[in-house]
Order: structure tokens, then sequence, then C-alpha cells
């Protein structure tokens, strides 16, 4: 333990949260009314505790006004604990834990794991800690292992010191703060919670997490311990107002009771009682330390603001006001080393030999005035100068020469005869002369020092006009620093800003990269159903085509053969009734075939219609998906240039941070050279006898050292600068020829595509024009056959017919003149179809016209077609080369500027100094956990611990 120990109070932080949801439908009052940050009224009377906190204070105000200093103190070598007292549903858990995961609403126990890992990581490099923690809970006053279900009633006992301890219960070593949370997470699973009337998640037990910090100075060999408690109560509760029953009433009851044991012994420690009942309840006896003992302790009472639960509010103020009167004695865990015991020693030793020398003094004093004599004042016993006789026999040796015996003539009583008058009176004679010349001696003495002295004053003189010269100047050019950190500051604020704005641009090119794919894609589906189509109609048209020649064939063969029909009758003067029924009849069948066709040909027209509606639909899509892939690219080229600028803001910005680091050098160097001016005055003034020559050449020599140093350290500084500045001014070049790269590429497609899409036009003017070439052909084609076949049909049927006619005419030659009105109508009617025959002999031979002429141009246009599409299929093969390579490049630029940018914060961690941390082994324990460190330390079989500020060297 330390050899000091200092008497402190307990702290009590009172917390009002606010009215929950079952208070705000009751439509209970809002009763606290503070006055400052120390004083709260309930029912006009005042309450005073160290703070007072309202309900619209966050988790961190709270943590950091309350618990943040208490991390200190228990890293520093001091026992803490901080538990929070009040009744159900008042805010307790939510105060020490909170969402333990939630940054914003977790609270001082997740936090105070945070803290406490930051601390140590900025501590001094020498350090070694070992971290263990421990989770419980006291359940029906049964001391429970949350870490270890199995462990469910453990026991408290008394270490070597007289400090209680809970007896097996389960202690994690731990070396980060994701690990102690897993043990909170761990211990929380297994917490005993229920449902009342008042709280949803009403704790049923008192839950204790203790951390036990071990820490060792790797130089010095000191040792601190030091624990910290963590303690989260169960509310007290009136059982009409939570409805509890059965288990949850029993547990009221042991909670109820442990709680008055804690006021009792609050009350006894308040009172100055003899005896303190910390044995009445195991919670107070494993708080003992925490209550009057050896810990700085913090009491956080939770009250609840709603009129519904004054009386519980005002009881729990009067309980915080009691503890605020306890005293705590604090003192310092330190483990002495032998050395340290050694100086303990001889302080106790020197302490015992001035006692022993006080205790003498005062027994001749004590003998004096025992045997009658009166003491006078002046040499009784003073305590302030108990020290003095010690100290002026160890003066004596100092001396150079003894004081001198005074004569026996001086001496009251004695008579001297005139010989030894005059022999003594020579001798005083030659002491005086003695005297005087040891006098002019001191005096010239004196005198050269007096001489001494104001060359001196003069020096000081001038050394404090040249150390307010340059302090002026050192103010100057630490204003100037100061400036200039703080542009340093805004410089590296906008490089982070251009490089947060450079990340999200490249994301966005990335996207639009993306949707150029995507928007490419959907064009080469469009492209492939339109084809779909295409041929899809085209096969439509031929079948049309031979439909229209058919039906044309017919026509052509039915009115040549009406045409001959109409010659034979006309020529011969056939005069038959049964003939002219006939040819009705087959004048019948023909009109309705003529008709059926019609209709065939009106739906095959109908349908071509559509399908070339459709086209008109696709080929105005892909014009809108064109449109759009140009947009793309013009977004894509403005970024680009974006990159540009911000590539070249990046250069500027470069070259004066370069310039900042040089003023900042020059800055050091003439700060160097002042705080070497101030040690040669801090010299002057504690050496006078030292020459200012030989304090010059020191000084210039640790100039000299430090100046080559401070040299070296820049030289190789601004070599790694400029190798890095290399590099990047290579990949900045790289980067240019990528872009123009991509920019001449990109230009070579624009040109492409406008080659492409003109030829794309013409052949599809192209491929009209062939289309209705190719349909006139084969309607001519079509039209000959149908002809040709309908004709044959017709010629048959014609010699058939004359056949019959003939046969006919000579059976009835004598017939009388009576039939000649019918031939004239059949005549009228062969007349009709003889100019329909006419007409459609001229447009067959315009048809046999354009299909010669579409004969000679075809080949020409197949020719140009596949040339036009094989120097399509070579423009797309090198779009997509040129893509690959530019995304080859990026990527390449893109791993650079990262392997960069980790180099650089791996430097600068290692010039922070990073902090390894590690679980101690101990013989016999497995440690839990598998980080790489530790299963290092389990090869090794050796016991490290969390070292502060960086590794021992």
């Amino acid at each position: 333990m330390g050899d000091q120990a200092e008497s402190t109070g307990i702290k009590v932080a009172c917390r009002f949260r606010p009215l929950n949801s079952m208070e705000v439908a009751r439509g209970d009052k809002y009763i606290p009314k503070f006055q400052g940050d120390d004083c709260v009224l309930i029912g006009g009377k005042p309450y005073y505790f160290d703070r007072v906190f309202g309900s619209n204070t966050t988790q961190v105000q709270f943590y950091n006004l309350v618990a943040q200093k208490i991390v200190r103190d228990v890293l520093d070598g001091y026992n803490g604990t901080i538990f929070a007292y009040g009744q159900t549903s008042s805010g307790k858990t939510h105060t020490m834990e909170g969402k333990l995961h939630d940054p914003d609403m977790q609270g001082i126990i997740p936090r105070i794991v945070d803290d406490i890992f930051n601390i140590i990581y900025s501590m001094d490099e020498n350090l070694e800690f070992h971290i263990k923690v421990s989770y419980f809970e006291i359940y029906l006053d049964k001391i429970r292992d949350l870490l270890d279900v199995s462990k469910t009633n453990l026991s408290v006992h008394e270490d070597k010191n007289r400090v209680p301890y809970v007896k097996g219960c389960t202690e994690r070593f731990v070396s980060n703060p994701e690990e102690v949370m897993g043990a909170i997470d761990d211990g929380k699973n297994n917490r005993s919670v229920a449902v009342t009337n008042m709280n949803e998640h009403s704790s049923r037990s008192h839950s204790i997490f203790l951390i036990n910090i071990t820490q060792e100075n790797g130089q010095t060999g000191q040792k601190l311990t030091s624990k910290l408690y963590l303690v989260d109560l169960a509310g007290c509760e009136k059982v009409g107002k939570t409805g509890a029953e059965g288990t949850v009433l029993d547990e009221a009851k042991m909670i109820n009771k442990s709680l008055s044991s804690l006021g009792i012994v609050i009350s006894a420690l308040a009172e100055g009682s003899s005896y303190i009942p910390y044995r009445d309840s195991r919670m107070t006896r494993i708080l003992q330390d925490s209550l009057g003992g050896n810990c700085r302790t913090t009491m956080i009472i939770c009250c609840s603001p709603a009129a519904f639960n004054e009386a519980e509010t005002k009881t729990t103020l009067l309980f915080g006001q009691r503890a605020k009167t306890v005293k705590n004695t604090v003192s310092l865990n330190v483990e002495l080393t032998a050395e340290q015991w050694k100086k303990k020693w001889e302080k106790e030793n020197e302490k015992n030999k001035t006692l022993k020398n006080t205790v003498t003094i005062l027994e001749n004093e004590l003998n004096r005035w025992r045997s009658g004599e009166d003491v006078p004042a002046e040499e009784q016993f003073d305590k302030g100068k108990a020290g003095v006789p010690e100290v002026q026999v160890e003066s004596v040796p100092n001396n150079e020469k003894p004081a001198p015996t005074p004569a026996l003539s001086s001496l009251p009583g004695v008579k001297l005869t005139d010989a030894k008058a005059e022999a003594e009176l020579a001798k005083l004679y030659k002491q005086m002369d003695d005297k005087d010349d040891e006098i002019n001696q001191q005096s010239q003495l004196v005198e050269k020092l007096k001489q001494q002295m104001l060359e001196l004053e003069e020096l000081l003189a001038s050394s404090r006009q040249d150390h307010n010269n340059l302090q002026t100047e050192l103010n100057r050019l630490l204003s100037e620093n100061e400036a200039s950190k703080e542009e340093v500051k805004e410089v590296l604020q906008a490089l982070e800003e251009l490089a947060v704005n450079y990340d999200q641009k490249s994301l966005e090119v990335e996207d639009r990269a993306q949707e150029f794919e995507a928007l490419s894609e959907e064009l080469n589906q469009k492209s492939s159903s339109l084809a779909s189509i295409d041929s899809e109609l085209q096969k439509l048209k031929e079948m049309t085509n031979h439909q229209k020649k058919r039906f044309t064939e017919m026509m052509s063969s039915l009115l040549k053969d009406l045409a001959e029909i109409g010659i034979a009758v006309g020529s011969k003067d056939i005069k038959q009734q049964e003939s002219s029924g006939l040819i009705d009849e087959e004048f019948t069948v023909a009109r309705l075939y003529i008709s059926k066709m019609k209709s065939e040909v009106k739906s095959i027209v109908k349908r071509s219609k559509l399908l070339e509606s459709a086209q008109t639909e696709s080929d105005r899509k892909m014009e809108e998906n064109e449109k759009e892939l140009a947009a793309c690219q013009l977004r894509i080229s403005q970024h680009e240039a974006k990159i540009k600028s911000l590539v070249a803001t990046v250069q500027t910005v470069e070259q004066k941070k370069r310039r900042l680091e040089e003023n900042v050098d020059q800055l050091n160097e003439e700060l160097v050279k002042l705080s070497t001016h101030e040690k040669v005055h801090a010299m002057d003034k504690e050496d006078e006898i030292q020459s200012g020559t030989e304090v010059k050449e020191v000084v210039e020599k640790q100039i000299h050292n430090h100046r080559e140093n401070h040299q070296k350290q820049i030289s190789s500084l601004r070599d790694e600068l400029d190798t890095k500045e290399k590099l990047i001014t290579e990949l900045q070049d790289l980067n240019q020829k990528v872009m123009l790269e991509q920019e001449r590429l990109t230009a070579e497609h624009e040109k492409l595509k406008n080659a492409d899409q003109e030829k794309s036009r013409k052949l599809q003017e192209l491929s009209v024009l062939q289309d209705r070439r190719e349909q006139a052909k084969q309607d001519l084609k079509g039209l000959e056959e149908t002809v040709a076949r309908e004709l044959q049909t017709l010629h048959n049927l014609r010699r058939l017919f004359v056949q019959d006619l003939a046969t006919r005419v000579k059976k009835s030659g004598e017939m009388d003149s009576d039939d000649t009105g019918g031939s004239a109508a059949q005549k009228q009617k062969i007349t009709f179809l003889e100019n329909n025959l006419q007409q459609l002999t001229k447009v067959h031979k315009q048809l046999v016209r354009d299909n010669a002429d579409l004969r000679c141009e075809l080949p020409k246009m197949e020719k140009r077609m596949r040339a036009m599409v094989e120097r399509v299929k070579a423009l797309e093969a090198a779009l997509k080369e040129a893509k690959e390579n530019a995304a080859r490049d990026r990527k390449h630029y893109q791993q650079e500027v990262d392997r960069i940018k980790e180099a650089v914060k791996a430097k600068n961690m290692a010039r922070r100094g990073s902090v390894q941390i590690a679980k101690p082994i101990r013989p016999g324990q497995q440690p839990v956990g598998s980080s790489p460190m530790i299963n290092r330390a389990n090869q090794n079989n050796q016991s490290t611990g969390i070292r502060g500020g960086g590794t021992n060297k």
C-alpha cells in the first residue's frame, strides 16, 4: 500500500429520467424543480448533491461529468466504485449499461471500457498492463457467476490485507474492448430479469462487474494494482405498485432486504458508529472496501419525476444525502521494490535517530528540573529545533579552522598577576593583529567578489535583455508557427475533402460505366429482337408476294381464256342455250375464287402494315437509346475533365505542403537555437565560476550536434518525400497517358459511331429499296408461274369446250335466229374482260422492267453491305479492346493509390507509436479468445500484457 492516505467523501450524483408512457397516459405531473447544478426541489424542500442532472441529459454528458475522472484514478493505482441506486423503473440499468453497442445510447460501463484502453494506449511505453474482468450477480442473497452459470452459490472470503473478495468467481483476461464487451454480453444474457407493472425489463438481482488492473513499470519494476466495481443495484419496490406475485414476490422481498442492509450500513458510517454491520448482507460484504474503505466511490441515485412516485423519490434523495457524509480513506495500491523498501528503511532510521536525540534532550532537561535547577527558556526543548544538535555535530568537520579558544581573562571571576597580565595582553595583541590581517584579506576578497558581482550583474542585465528579445522573437515565431499549423490543417482538410470528392467522382464514373454497359446490353437485345422481327416481316412479304402472283396468274389465264372463247363464239355465231348456261356457271366459280383471293390479300396487307409499324417503333427506341448513350458519354467526358482538375489541384497542394514543411523545419531550428540560449542563461545562473568561453564552446557543440542530427533527419525525410513524389508523379503521368488514350479512343469511337450511323441509314434505305425490288421480283415470278399454270388449265378447258361446241353446232345447225340476244350480252362481257386484260398486260410489262433494273443493282448493294458489316465488326472489336485497356489501367492506378495511402497510414501509425496488447498467460488456465497475439503467447509459453505507448527498446 502507499505511504500516505487521504480522506475523501463519497460523491453523489442525482439523475431524473423523463416521464414514461404509462405516466404520461396516467396524467402524472413533473414534480422536480432544479436550482443550479447541485440542488433539486421536491415539494418545496431542497436537496443538495455534488451534481444534479435533469431529464434532458444525454448519456455522453452524464458520463463526462460523473464517471470519466474515475478511469484516470483507477489507472493511477486507486480503487474505484460506481453504483446506481433508486426505486424500480428509475433508469439505473439505462444509466449503467444503456444500449451496449449504440455509440449514442450506451451507458457508463461500455464507455469506461473504451476509455480504459484509450488511456492505456497513450501512456508510457515502459508500462505493461494485465486486465481481468469478473461478472456476477446477487440473486436471492446468493452469489451467481454470470460468466459460468454452473457456479450458483459462491462465498465471500478475505485476502491477506483483509479485503473481501468472491472466491471461485470466473476471471477472464482481456486485451481489447471487444473482449470485454463480449464478456458483458455473455453475462447480460444470463442475468435474472422479469416483467412487472412498472417495468417491462425489471432487474431481479444486484449485478457487479469487476475490473482488476495490474500495471508494472519495466524500468523501475514498480507495480500498481487497482480494482473498479461497476454495480447496478436492483430497485426497491412496493408490491402494491408492481403487482409482484409468486417467485417475483420472493425476489422483491430479498431485494428490499439487501437494500435495507445497505441503508443501515450507510447510516452507521454517517453517524460514526463503532460497529458497521457489513456482514448482514452479501452485497454490503462485497462492497465493504467501497463504503468507508480504501476506494474512490461515486453513487448515482436515479429518481422518477412523476408525482405518483413522490414518496419513493424523497426516500431515495434522503439516502443520497446520508451517503454524501460517508468518508473513505484512499491510498495508492503500490507494491514497493527492494530499492524503495531500502529508502523507506533509511528514512525511518533517520527519523528514529532524531527521536532518540529528542528523547535524550528531554531526559537531560527533566533531570535538571528534578534536581531543582531552574532551566532558562532559551535552553528549554523546542520542537522546531529538535534536529539542531545533530546538524551542529555534522557541520564541525567542514570548517577549515576551529573557533579560537577564549582567553582565561575573559572568564568571569578569574584574577591574574601583572606578569601574567602583560603576557596575556601581548597574546591578545597578537591575536588582534592576526584578526586584522584576516579582516584585510576578507575585505580584499569582498572587494573582488563585489567586482565580480558587478560584472555578473552587467552580464545578467545584458542576458536578460537578450532573453527578452529572444522571448519576443520566440513568441513571434510561435505565433507564426501556430498560423502555419492552422494553414497546414486547412490544407490537410482541403486534401481530405479533395480525396473524398475524388472517391465520389470515381464511384460516379463507375456507376456511369455500369449504366453504359447496361444500355449497351439493352441495345444489343433490341437489335436482336429487331433482326427477328425483320426476318418475320420478310417471310410475310414473301407469302404476300406469292399470293399476289397466284392471283395475277389466275386472272391473266381467265382473261385470256375468256378472250379466246369470245373470239370463237363471235366468229361462228354459236347460238346454244345450254353452252351459255355452262359459261355462266364457270364465271360464277371464277368470281367466288377471286373474292376469296381478295380477302386473303387484304388480311396479308393488314398484317404487313402492323409489322411495319412495329419496325418503326423499334427504330424509334433505338434512336432514343443512342441519344441516352451519347449523354452518358458526355457525362463521362465531364467527369474525366473534373478528375484532371482535381489531380492538378492535388499537385499544387503537395507543393504548398512541402513549402510549409520547409518553413516548419526552419522554425524548429530557430526554436532549438532559442532553447540553447535559454540553457546558456540557466547555466550562467547556476554556475558562476564557469567561464563564458567554455559555456559558448559547449553550447556551440550541442547546437552543432543537434543541427547535424536535425539535418540528417530532414535529409532522410526529404529523400523519402522525393521518392514518394516521384512515384506519385509517375502514377500521375501514367494516369494522364491513360486519360489521353481514353480521349483518343473516345473520339475515334465517336467518329466510328457517326460513320456507322450514316452507313446504317444508307443501308436502311438500300434495304427498303432492295425489299421493294425483291417484292416486285417475287410478284413477277409468282405471277408468271400462276399465269402459266392457269393458262395450261384454261387451254385444256378451251379445247374441250371447242370440241363440245363443234359437236353441238353440227347437231343444232338448223336452229332459228331467236338466240341472238344472249350472244350480244356475252359480247359485252367479253369486251369488258378484254379491256381489263389490256390493263393487266401493261402492269405486267412495267413490273418486268422494274425487276430487270433491280437485278442489275442487287450485286452492287450486296457487295457494299458485306463491306459495311465487316467494318462495323472491326470497329466493335477495337472499341471493346479500348474499354478493356482503360478498365485495366484504371484498376492499376487505383491499386497504386491505395498502396500509397496504406504506406502513408502505416508510417503515421509507426511515428505515433502503436500499442501492443496481449493477454497474460497463467499456468493451468486457458485464455479465452483466439487472437493471433494470444496464439503466439501460447506457443512461446510466456506471459505478456498490455503495453502503453509503444514497444520496449
